[in-house]
């Protein structure tokens, strides 16, 4: 496709770009991004940079980051109810985490705008037939058909469309009373009234007393009733991607207006690539998934590339390294990292470095491995002189069965009763509730 030279930002189309759907009509894809370059943004410059801003304090240990939503959001489960659950449980999280480590929780979804997925393989074959594989709702459908599973670029509008009608009912719930801390608490008590959560009761107790005595003492509450949540996603579809950067009218800068955070994805992160491309010029906060295979001078090359001039809050890693290998992967990195001192947050992604497939053919999560990589991330950050910054996972607030173990010991056995994920295992509203007790605990003794 010839480069427009009106936008500067195209510059990615000479570049090598991994995992891009092959539309079959390049013309339509074209009129497609000729009409989202029209479309309103869907974020605004400002509160991206009060995103970035939060995200630096964060690198500096002055606030904790909770990223969590979706493997991948669908059209047909972005209602009204699973959104909302999916804000209630974020919500829930971060008022115990906020006084687990006394600080301030960032609270970004991964909604709105989650739509796409990298994938392994280019295709699937099911029963010797061989089609494009489901690449997310923002590319192809599910259904294993040729008419499905055809890259159709009109899904790009149609992610657009999604995307926008979500985040205005994201600004309802976060700024119509239903974030009220003390109503989110008694969310919480409701939790811990199960008996095999009853390990969290003395702090939910915490919590309320706290809670209590603020009321007793006439503090306030105005300021905790509405909260800030942003949205962020993989910008993964440079079609996409490209159509929703724009020139912000105040000062002249690049954003990508489709979500407040996009991140690189560990198979896209080439630092010679189309990805880190596009992203390079943007003003947004930006993250890069990282796997136990990176080395230092990717690292390097990546801060080049992406945050040339160490600005606080710009550029955060994201690890992805395996409980089996974060405690040997990381520390290396952190180290060479803190060695070059442009400032960088670190974050953890539990989730997919312990992905497994059961013998019933399952993928499926243990929620102990999941742990014991946060366990690993902490323990390394907590050994430097960074901070553990953040959690980034993959939850849903509905009661399904994809993540084994937990207090309540979901087995392989009932993985079959609610597994409705289209691509990988997300942590349940009970199990994602006790991750962040757990996370307290550990943000506790990191304050220590």
């Amino acid at each position: 496709m010839i480069i427009d030279e009106s936008f500067p930002w195209d510059s990615w189309r000479n570049l090598p770009a991994a995992q891009q759907p092959e539309y079959p009509d390049p013309e339509h894809v074209q009129r497609v991004t000729e009409q989202l370059r029209g479309r309103p943004p869907l974020v605004f410059a400002g509160e991206a940079d009060d995103l970035r801003d939060k995200m630096a304090k964060a690198g500096r240990g002055e606030a904790f980051v909770l990223m969590g939503g979706d493997c991948a959001e669908t059209f047909k489960a972005s209602t009204a109810d699973q959104i909302r659950l999916k804000i209630q449980t974020l919500l829930q999280m971060a008022v115990v985490l906020t006084y687990g480590a006394s600080l301030p929780v960032v609270k970004v979804g991964r909604i709105a705008g989650q739509y796409a997925k990298p994938r392994s393989s280019a295709t699937e074959t099911r029963d010797g037939v061989t089609l494009p594989s489901y690449r997310g709702d923002a590319v192809n459908g599910y259904d294993f058909t040729e008419e499905a599973r055809r890259p159709d670029p009109q899904r790009l509008l149609d992610t657009y469309q999604h995307s926008a009608a979500s985040l205005n009912l994201i600004r309802a719930f976060t700024k119509g009373g239903y974030a009220d801390m003390r109503r989110v608490h008694t969310w919480n008590a409701g939790f811990t009234k199960n008996p095999a959560y009853a390990r969290y009761e003395a702090l939910a107790q915490e919590i309320n007393r706290a809670i209590k005595f603020m009321q007793a003492a006439g503090a306030e509450f105005e300021g905790l009733k509405v909260v800030d949540l942003y949205s962020a996603h993989e910008a993964l579809l440079l079609e996409y991607e490209a159509a929703m950067t724009r020139v912000d009218s105040r000062s002249g800068d690049l954003y990508n207006t489709s979500g407040h955070f996009l991140w690189i994805g560990e198979r896209t992160r080439q630092p010679e690539g189309a990805h880190v491309e596009i992203l390079r010029e943007v003003r947004n906060p930006i993250g890069v998934k990282v796997g136990p295979n990176a080395t230092a001078e990717d690292l390097y090359k990546l801060i080049d590339r992406l945050n040339p001039d160490g600005e606080e809050g710009r550029l955060t890693f994201i690890t992805r390294m395996g409980a089996d290998k974060i405690r040997d992967a990381l520390p290396p990195l952190v180290e060479a990292v803190e060695k070059d001192g442009r400032p960088v947050v670190w974050i953890t992604d539990p989730m997919h470095g312990n992905t497994v497939t059961t013998s019933t053919g399952y993928k499926t999560r243990d929620f102990e491995t999941i742990m014991d990589e946060v366990n690993g991330f902490f323990s390394v950050l907590s050994q430097s002189k960074s901070h553990p910054a953040g959690l980034h996972i993959e939850l849903t607030g509905d009661d399904v069965t994809e993540v084994i173990g937990g207090a309540e010991n979901l087995d392989e056995l009932r993985l079959k009763d609610r597994y409705e994920t289209l691509v990988d295992p997300r942590l349940n509203h009970q199990q994602s509730l006790e991750i962040s007790f757990r996370v307290a605990e550990l943000l506790r003794e990191d304050q220590a």
